[in-house]
């Protein structure tokens, strides 16, 4: 059926029918959930390209991923959640790659001015972000994945990475070990920042000193777990614990563990972050990995949800999130040798 015909079924004109279903914000609550349940109930899909003319509203999300070779399983995860939620309100999402800031900051300046999006997502933001006040003075609406320093308020999702490594050093900590190396991603990064803060927050209240060369910054792949593992093993004296940012550093860091003929969960624990890949579960490793977890699928889903709340007129301030992080024990963590 079509809108004057399905608007007729429910007795409601089709303007109502039109702005309840296109999320207005004022169209009533009771209105916009009896709309909702009738369409479900007798079938009805709206025209999308009428609707789009109709509200003046593209219909689409943005978002630009700066280094297209660095888009990788944290990144396409938390896009599987995002395009999931957005597909049951029938949007789209216009994905951009680039490869500089200055490229970057021209792709918003283009979507801002083409109107081909009604919001874009921020990725990855830096402690203090140019992004942010370069979306707000375009009007462009946005709602970040992460947190940053700005002067005004934007719409926000981050998980509590101080918190989640604040743990993991502290649980080691608790177990015996006085030797606690962190790979960590680029602290340019406010996520990564967090987690040096929470690394170096529970290394204190422990009074254990912190050991430059114990610290690693990189890409979350294999390679770069691999590496800086050996570079820990190679310090004298050689760590007994390591925290890993994420599951793929996590693996090369055991690689490199084994190679060196040490056994993980006795001569070395290990902790890692874990965004819940459906390909990569830390219970089926050897030892399985105590993890903080918090899965990024989950979060893309939830950030759908906010950006169309944002698009009906939420107040920004209602629209920051900070998710806490689940710490689950298995057996890569044990007491310090010795």
């Amino acid at each position: 059926m079509n809108l004057k015909e399905f608007a007729a079924r429910i007795g409601l004109s089709p303007t109502t029918v039109s702005r309840a279903m296109s999320g207005y914000p004022e169209v009533k609550p009771q209105t916009r959930a009896r709309v909702l349940e009738a369409a479900e109930r007798l079938g009805y899909r709206p025209n999308i390209s009428a609707q789009r003319l109709a509200t003046g509203r593209a219909g689409a999300i943005g978002i630009v991923f700066q280094g297209g070779g660095r888009f990788g399983p944290h990144s396409s995860e938390f896009m599987g959640g995002l395009s999931t939620r957005l597909q049951e309100d029938g949007i789209d999402i216009l994905v951009s790659t680039v490869e500089t800031e200055a490229d970057e900051e021209a792709a918003y300046r283009r979507l801002a001015a083409s109107k081909r999006v009604d919001a874009v997502i921020l990725h990855m933001p830096a402690c203090t972000d140019a992004r942010i006040a370069l979306l707000q003075a375009l009007d462009l609406p946005f709602i970040v994945h992460g947190r940053s320093a700005a002067q005004k308020p934007f719409a926000f999702l981050d998980i509590d990475n101080f918190g989640a490594i604040e743990t993991a050093t502290q649980h080691l900590a608790g177990l015996g070990h006085r030797r606690i190396a962190l790979i960590n991603g680029d602290t340019v990064s406010t996520y990564a920042r967090d987690r040096d803060d929470g690394f170096h927050a529970a290394l204190a209240a422990h009074g254990i000193p912190v050991d430059p060369a114990l610290i690693g910054h990189g890409e979350f792949t294999d390679e770069t777990g691999f590496r800086l593992m050996q570079s820990f093993l190679a310090q004298r004296p050689a760590p007994t614990a390591v925290i890993a940012g994420s599951m793929m550093s996590a693996l090369g860091a055991m690689r490199a563990i084994r190679i060196a003929g040490l056994t993980v969960g006795q001569d070395v624990s290990l902790i890692a972050h874990d965004d819940v890949f459906p390909y990569l579960s830390p219970d089926n490793l050897m030892p399985a990995v105590t993890t903080t977890q918090s899965p990024i699928r989950a979060a893309g889903a939830r950030i759908g949800d906010m950006v169309l709340q944002l698009l009906q007129g939420e107040a920004l301030e209602r629209l920051q999130e900070v998710w806490p992080v689940d710490f689950l024990i298995r057996g890569s963590t044990g007491p310090a040798p010795g």
